[in-house]
């Protein structure tokens, strides 16, 4: 079973931090957390002045999202939460940017290890072109202003 990639940790210019969840594990509120925790440390390290400026931080409602815990995480460093209405794949830039791309990219693909396929995903994370992350999260404006206009209805295009 490949592993439990997470991604959302990225903005328009690019990935901020690649999280890998290792096989056999879930992710909890505790494991959130620490994510968090690295997600920080990588924006300090590779957006100067972002923390500052203040985050705003796109999730939806999981459980290790809305957990008391996370939130106090959250209050704790002045995080501000996009909204993000349930089961909207739609309103996800990995959902609706992301993962068709990173799928034609892997189609057919064959990986002898886990090390090997965590290789191949940074190695094409990297040579991304930054426009493509710029469009994703520029095209999350339309997407919400769709959303609205729908009164909260699905978007699909």
């Amino acid at each position: 079973m490949p592993p439990k990639w997470r991604f959302k940790y990225r903005d328009a210019k690019g990935v901020i931090l690649l999280d890998i969840l290792p096989q056999g594990q879930c992710i909890n509120a505790a494991r959130y957390c620490s994510t968090l925790d690295r997600f920080k440390e990588a924006i300090r390290r590779k957006r100067p002045g972002l923390l500052r400026r203040g985050v705003v931080l796109q999730h939806d409602n999981a459980t290790p999202h809305s957990a008391n815990l996370t939130q106090q995480w959250l209050q704790r460093y002045g995080w501000e939460i996009l909204p993000h209405p349930a089961h909207s794949p739609d309103l996800a830039p990995s959902d609706f940017h992301l993962f068709g791309p990173l799928k034609r990219h892997l189609g057919g693909m064959a990986f002898e290890t886990e090390d090997d396929l965590i290789s191949e995903l940074r190695n094409w994370f990297d040579n991304l072109d930054v426009d493509f992350f710029r469009v994703g999260i520029n095209s999350l404006l339309s997407r919400w202003q769709k959303c609205i206009d729908l009164h909260g209805d699905y978007v699909e295009k």
